[in-house]
Order: C-alpha cells, then structure tokens, then sequence
C-alpha cells in the first residue's frame, strides 16, 4: 500500500537507518485526516503554534503564531481555522499561502506533560468571511484543510525550563521513551546502530 507520509527521501533514510518498518507502524497507527476529540481539544487549549509555508519556487518560511487559548479552532473533521493579527506587515506566511497553498502546523505542549501534534494540508486567507467577527482583532481568517494528522514523540520537548532527559549526554546510555516498548510497536523498533551510507542528491552536497 501506498504511503500518505512519506516519499522517497524519507525512505531512503529509513532503508539506511533500519528504521521502514517502525515508520510504517506509526503511520498505521497514529496517521489520521480527520480530528479526534483529544485532537480538538489539544489544538483550541493551545496558546500558540508553529507555521510552515513556501513560496511559489519552494523556499521555506517558518512562523510563531500565538493567541489566547481557543484562537485555533476546529470547525469540521479535517478542518481548522486561526485568525492572523496585526503584525509587521510582511506577510510573509500569509503571502506564500496566496501563492503555494501547502502548509504545515506543528502544536507543542510544554511542561510535566509534553506534547506535539502535526497538522498537514492546504490553506486559504479569507478576508471577507463572516466568522472573523467571532475572533477578536482578526484582521483575516487563514483556513486549513488537514491532509495528514499525526502526533510526534516529545521527547526532546525541555520540561519546566530543563533539558529534556531523554538528550544525549556523554558515555551515558541513551534513554529510550516508554512508548518504544510498547506492544503496539515493540516489535518494530529496529536496535541503536550506525548508520551505513546515506544516499544524498548530488545537488545538495555542500562543497
């Protein structure tokens, strides 16, 4: 079956690092287009998000988009909606998605629970729509439609303003997460090795 996460740079990576066969339990597993309940409300009690856009050639922009709890709301199965506040005036986010449509939403909970949830798709700035008077200080309405949902391992995510213990440290063995031994995936986690070769586009080899 035909992935829907992942292409061939991806699999070249996991063929190389061992690791095809636990990427392709986690899609069977975790990947969804429509929001579950505790999808709903992760994404409307998040206070901020991060935004992935590219122009028209492909060259990508990241953005920090913030707002009281609530300001990202779920409004059908595979759809969200965020209001875009007055800023500095570039429009950068914005202006790519009026020329490349695809995006990509990552929503990161910090502290004694960390957190993350992925949200790929297409948008769409609305100017003219009537549920921007439902968003106080909107000035427009970016519309989302999920193509891919799925959450991340956190385990790198600092806690209360500490290092996250799962990091690397020298001649300490590496702390795996508890998810990895779960039934679900146990058997699909590949063991800690070097990697062999790594095939690279010759084009993006630095010189």
């Amino acid at each position: 079956m035909a992935s829907q996460l992942y292409h061939e740079g991806n699999r070249a990576l996991q063929d190389a690092f061992g690791s095809r066969r636990i990427a392709d339990r986690l899609e069977a597993t975790t990947f969804r287009q429509a929001f579950t309940e505790t999808d709903r409300s992760f994404i409307e009690g998040a206070g901020f998000f991060f935004l992935a856009t590219a122009d028209a050639e492909g060259r990508p922009d990241c953005s920090f988009k913030g707002g009281p709890p609530g300001f990202v709301r779920v409004t059908a199965p595979d759809e969200l909606l965020f209001p875009d506040f007055d800023g500095n005036g570039m429009f950068k986010s914005l202006g790519n998605i009026r020329v490349n449509p695809a995006v990509g939403l990552l929503f990161i909970a910090m502290g004694a629970a960390p957190a993350r949830l992925r949200v790929n798709g297409t948008a769409r700035v609305l100017r003219d729509d009537p549920r921007r008077a439902g968003f106080v200080g909107a000035q427009l309405l970016v519309e989302v439609r999920a193509r891919a949902i799925f959450p991340n391992c956190p385990r790198y995510i600092p806690s209360d303003g500490a290092p996250s213990p799962y990091l690397p440290q020298a001649g300490t063995p590496p702390t795996e997460p508890a998810w990895k031994s779960f039934e679900t995936f146990r058997d699909a986690v590949p063991p800690r090795a070097p990697a062999p070769g790594i095939p690279d586009r010759p084009e993006t080899r630095e010189t």
